[in-house]
């Protein structure tokens, strides 16, 4: 159990809890200890104790968002149990959340571990029989977690039949503190290893067809997609890198770079040999192969502060040069970006379009 906050009112005491990577808001009553916690109603989901400055109340506000439904805000009576939904984001067209369900599942990872995975889809859209396009996605760094949120933008995938996948692999915190631990220095190979379980389990369960799996990360989950392309390339259709972390060891052995010493917590320090050493055998730059890889996109930003625009050039160049697949394999370069991709709400959403069109380009969808 993972304590996030805690929140008090004259007759309970609301507690803001993680446990098992689900969020949970446990609600105690002063006079007599009873508790009970508030039923969110799906299995996959992020919510939070909100804004709550009225001591004097049996009402407490949360915010809750799932893969189905947008981000919320409900009043919850802690005496009788209701709730009332007090605002709900608008999605524009004609969204109904009721035509799209979501599951939530625990992949035994290759070591025994449980590693939560959040899935959805669309319903009618849906036949679980191998032959669906999926996206699968993550972090997994920094004890940064991955959440079962809502987007409108995924919508677009939905509609067209895919699965939409969250893994929340260690690294992460959604598990508490030792889920980070579990996934950071010399136990960095946790996290990719667990993504690749998830990925074959979606293919082995029938959720994905073996030939339509794609899988995006950004940054820290650059490198995540770097290092599952050099181990199991063959899970993937494709594989989107945004502003990826690739070249491990030559960013961690420039003391110049302001954040690198602090970095040293998260990957480790090459001045240690054996650190070095167990940074070397996952850096997806240092271990290309001579082999075939899947199609791949690959995105930097010019003025990028945190993973320079050269750590993706140089790795798409050894790409190019030493796999030996036909593969498509494209670099952009916004020349107007830094780390956080294109700024601007349009800006943003051509960044996506670009994505999307790259997927749906490689199975052939053209509406």
């Amino acid at each position: 159990m993972f304590l996030r906050g805690v929140e008090y009112f004259k007759n309970y005491l609301a507690l803001d809890e993680m446990q098992e990577g689900l969020v949970k808001i446990r609600l105690i009553k002063w006079s007599d200890r009873s508790e009970h916690e508030i039923d969110f109603g799906e299995p996959a989901y992020y919510a939070g104790v909100g804004y709550n400055p009225e001591y004097n109340s049996d009402v407490v506000r949360y915010t809750y968002t799932s893969m189905t439904t947008p981000a919320s805000t409900f009043d919850y009576n802690m005496e009788t149990h209701e709730k009332q939904l007090m605002k709900e984001e608008v999605v524009l067209g004609d969204f109904d959340k009721s035509n799209y369900k979501t599951e939530r599942v625990m992949v035994t990872a290759r070591d025994g571990k449980q590693v939560p995975l959040s899935i959805v889809y669309r319903k009618d859209k849906f036949k679980k029989d191998g032959s669906m396009p999926g996206w699968i996605y993550s972090y997994g760094s920094y004890g940064s977690s991955s959440y079962a949120y809502f987007s409108s933008n995924r919508l677009s995938l939905l509609d067209r039949g895919f699965v939409y996948a969250i893994a929340h692999i260690r690294g992460g915190q959604e598990m508490g503190g030792d889920w980070y631990e579990d996934g950071k220095m010399m136990n960095k190979k946790n996290t990719f290893t667990d993504f690749i379980d998830c990925s074959k389990w979606l293919i082995d369960n029938k959720y994905v067809a073996n030939d339509k799996l794609f899988a995006s990360g950004g940054s820290a989950g650059g490198l995540l997609m770097g290092a599952i392309v050099n181990m199991a390339p063959e899970l993937y259709k494709g594989v989107i890198a945004n502003v990826p972390f690739v070249d491990v060891i030559t960013t961690m052995m420039d003391e110049s770079i302001p954040l690198t010493t602090f970095e040293w917590l998260e990957w480790g320090n090459p001045n240690i040999q054996e650190q070095y050493e167990y940074m070397l055998s996952y850096s997806p730059y240092d271990n290309v192969e001579a082999k075939e890889y899947p199609n791949m996109m690959v995105t930097t930003g010019l003025h990028d502060s945190q993973v320079q625009y050269w750590e993706p050039a140089k790795w798409v160049a050894l790409l190019r040069a030493t796999k030996t697949d036909d593969n498509q394999l494209f670099l952009f370069t916004n020349m107007d970006a830094g780390h956080g991709g294109a700024s601007g709400r349009f800006r943003r959403l051509e960044q996506l379009a670009m994505e999307y069109a790259f997927v749906f380009d490689l199975l052939g969808i053209n509406e």
